[in-house]
């Protein structure tokens, strides 16, 4: 075969040409179904059955619109969020968003040790503040210590123990035809409760940390990579990259919103239809299940729910690291060493080390939770909103300004966000 005949035969498509299309928005999907996002999932199915299962359906396309923005701005600008809020907006802005984040962020972190630690007591026996501070610990380390090219395979590999609750659905009696219909034409309500779980659920799915985590995992890859360069200057690379992050995203986030489908609809048909209404944690959810759907639906649950942990306690440590950091122009690197970006660990050891210390405060968890997932919920507007500007800046973007499909999706999500928000503050203003 003559030199011309080997260019212009097609590329090999293979399992590991895949395989590495899978990354940023990979992770960040199956990151989005962490303990605390199973609790609130768990919460929703228990209480309101089969009616909050068309959440996940409305939710999945303006997840995968902001998401592939978020990516885009980070691959093209080669710089992430915080870093282009800083350049281009007004500075309080980004230090309210910044405040709030590492708030909401500190708190999922502590619910999600609490929720592990919780998990393994129910499987082992034993102290679950002891496994609370040992996940924290590991979570931490792994961080800290491993390179970032081996420490991002980790990650991507621990996505697979999302399909425990797939599995689930095989130990319970699931009643289709109900469920289709219920979620087609589900019972909704204005009542301030029902309302309050649809904006935890938008703000568990379509979370901030979500963006900030995306933007600079391109930007890591970018710069994991030396033939790489930012699409602003080097557009040649924009077509075989938005590919990649239109797969990646695509499936990424249709991942995150199949397994919060099983885990609402496992909770609804099991806990909800037995009238076990009142679960406030994801451990609890786990231990309900037990006794009415069985053995292996019990083991796989709690097994799911350290898993995602493990996967879920970097990208809420790291996104809010990257945050702070792009706020005040430190050096953030996964990739760099921890006393080269010591400012960038550091936020890092302080936001997983606090949540690890939270687990041992007087704080009604539950409580902190569903309200971190609010302040998500409330926090993603303005955020959005920046994101969609941001997105359509020809300083920022140059060529590459996103296109009007996606400008309607992401408007469409920003949009359905604020009604959402609105509604939850109208319910509780007229009790």
């Amino acid at each position: 075969m003559n030199k011309k005949e080997l260019m212009d035969k097609p590329p090999v498509v293979t399992y590991r040409s895949w395989i590495r299309k899978f990354g940023p928005g990979l992770i960040t999907g199956a990151a989005d179904d962490d303990p605390s996002g199973i609790a609130t999932y768990s919460q929703a199915g228990a209480q309101f059955g089969l009616n909050t299962l068309w959440t996940l359906f409305f939710t999945f396309p303006l997840m995968v619109g902001i998401q592939i923005i978020s990516a885009k701005i980070g691959r093209v600008s080669g710089h992430g969020l915080a870093t282009n809020i800083r350049k281009h907006y007004p500075r309080p802005f980004l230090y309210s968003i910044v405040v709030l984040l590492m708030f909401a962020n500190t708190i999922n972190i502590a619910a999600d040790i609490a929720a592990m630690g919780a998990a393994l007591k129910l499987l082992i026996g034993g102290s679950p503040h002891l496994y609370a501070v040992g996940f924290g610990v590991v979570s931490l380390l792994l961080q800290v210590f491993i390179p970032y090219k081996r420490y991002v395979r980790v990650l991507k590999w621990l996505t697979l123990v999302l399909l425990a609750y797939v599995g689930i659905m095989f130990a319970v009696h699931i009643p289709w035809t109900e469920v289709i219909h219920q979620t087609l034409w589900p019972k909704m309500s204005w009542k301030p409760e029902y309302i309050t779980m649809v904006v935890a659920i938008f703000g568990t799915t379509i979370s901030p940390y979500l963006f900030f985590w995306q933007a600079s995992q391109e930007v890591e890859d970018m710069a994991a990579d030396p033939k790489a360069q930012s699409l602003i200057d080097a557009p040649n690379q924009a077509r075989a990259n938005f590919t990649r992050i239109n797969i990646d995203t695509m499936v990424g986030m249709g991942i995150s919103n199949i397994i919060a489908f099983f885990i609402m609809l496992t909770t609804a048909v099991t806990l909800n239809m037995h009238g076990n209404t009142d679960i406030q944690t994801s451990a609890q959810a786990a231990s309900a299940l037990r006794p009415i759907a069985g053995e292996f639906a019990f083991w796989l649950f709690s097994a799911g729910i350290i898993g995602t942990g493990m996967l879920a306690v970097p990208v809420l440590a790291g996104s809010a690291a990257y945050a702070v950091a792009g706020t005040f122009q430190w050096r953030n690197s996964l990739a760099a060493k921890p006393v080269t970006d010591k400012a960038f660990y550091s936020i890092i050891t302080a936001a997983t080390l606090l949540g690890v210390l939270i687990c041992f405060a007087p704080i009604d968890p539950i409580k902190a939770l569903l309200w971190s997932a609010v302040v998500n919920g409330v926090i993603a507007v303005p955020i959005m909103f920046i994101m969609m500007l941001m997105a359509s800046h020809k300083k920022i973007m140059g060529s590459f300004v996103i296109h009007p499909g996606l400008r309607v999706l992401g408007w469409s999500g920003t949009i359905a966000m604020a009604f959402v928000v609105i509604g939850m503050f109208w319910g509780m203003l007229s009790t």
